[in-house]
């Protein structure tokens, strides 16, 4: 199984002011991630606010997505329920419309078990054929895979790899470590570990920021496999500034607030996760600016 590798994008759900789905700015978006270079899309993600559109919202989103992405790029759904029942629904509906890859977030809310994570992961690897990413956000879900389980895990068929968005490094290393014999991919959550994660073992990440700065976020990548680390980490650290734009908000509203600002018509996050003050918007204009005369994108 190939391996999933280098910048992967969660794109955002471009909304008209009514909260509806702009399809065209949607379009847009795609056409200029993938011309900035990134190496895939992720659809219904966090930044993609996966947890506030219906199935029937989701799925459109999808369908547009690999509609104009036009097999340039891999796609990957978040198809991930609070259910085995539903997930399994929604990613044979996924592979359906054409996805490429499943990127299946731990289920939320109830407290499960590394047992009962296991068969509802294994349950669903066995019943729809598509590669399989496994999902790992905790402070989102309450529910965290542990190394061993993904270890556990590597070894079912489809399951070729997990993201870690617990921003624990040392639990992203223990994920590398114990999957190293498999052709398994380990990808960041966390933007600021991207490169510490590819020094490591593992295989890239799936950049919220790569929405607002999709070239800066491939250099990282791209100068690494190249082996010009100073240049690599001079892209990785370009982010910093941004980031700390994080503490005035969740930070998918500030991503999507952000593209936003930078001109493109993409609205605001859904009622009610649309929320930044003064001071943060104030904060995110003053890093854009600094970030265009540095030519930073």
């Amino acid at each position: 199984m190939e391996l999933m590798k280098g910048i992967i994008t969660p794109i955002i759900t471009p909304m008209n002011e009514d909260e509806s789905i702009n399809e065209k700015e949607l379009r847009n978006q795609v056409n200029r991630l993938i011309n900035a270079g990134i190496h895939g899309i992720f659809t219904a993600g966090t930044n993609g606010e996966g947890y506030i559109l219906s199935e029937e919202e989701k799925e459109r989103v999808l369908s547009v997505v690999i509609d104009e992405a036009a097999k340039r790029v891999a796609i990957y759904a978040g198809t991930g329920c609070i259910s085995t029942k539903d997930t399994i629904r929604q990613s044979e509906n996924a592979k359906k419309l054409g996805a490429d890859v499943l990127s299946i977030i731990t289920p939320s809310f109830a407290q499960a078990s590394q047992e009962e994570l296991y068969q509802h992961y294994k349950t669903v690897a066995k019943m729809v054929d598509l590669p399989i990413v496994l999902y790992n956000i905790p402070a989102r879900t309450g529910n965290s895979l542990s190394p061993d389980t993904v270890a556990r895990l590597a070894e079912v068929d489809n399951i070729a790899g997990v993201k870690d968005s617990s921003g624990n490094f040392d639990n992203m290393l223990m994920y590398i470590e114990k999957t190293k014999k498999r052709n398994f991919s380990v990808l960041s959550g966390n933007d600021s570990l991207i490169l510490w994660n590819l020094m490591a073992g593992g295989t890239g990440g799936v950049a919220g920021c790569s929405n607002v700065f999709p070239h800066n976020m491939v250099e990282i990548y791209e100068n690494f496999v190249q082996g010009n680390f100073e240049k690599a980490k001079e892209y990785q650290d370009n982010i910093r500034n941004f980031r700390n734009c994080f503490k005035y908000g969740n930070p998918n509203t500030i991503v999507k607030t952000a593209v936003a600002m930078s001109g493109y018509p993409v609205g605001k996050c859904r009622s009610p996760f649309n929320q930044v003050t003064r001071e943060g918007l104030q904060a995110i204009e003053e890093v854009l600016k600094e970030y265009k005369q540095l030519g930073i994108n």
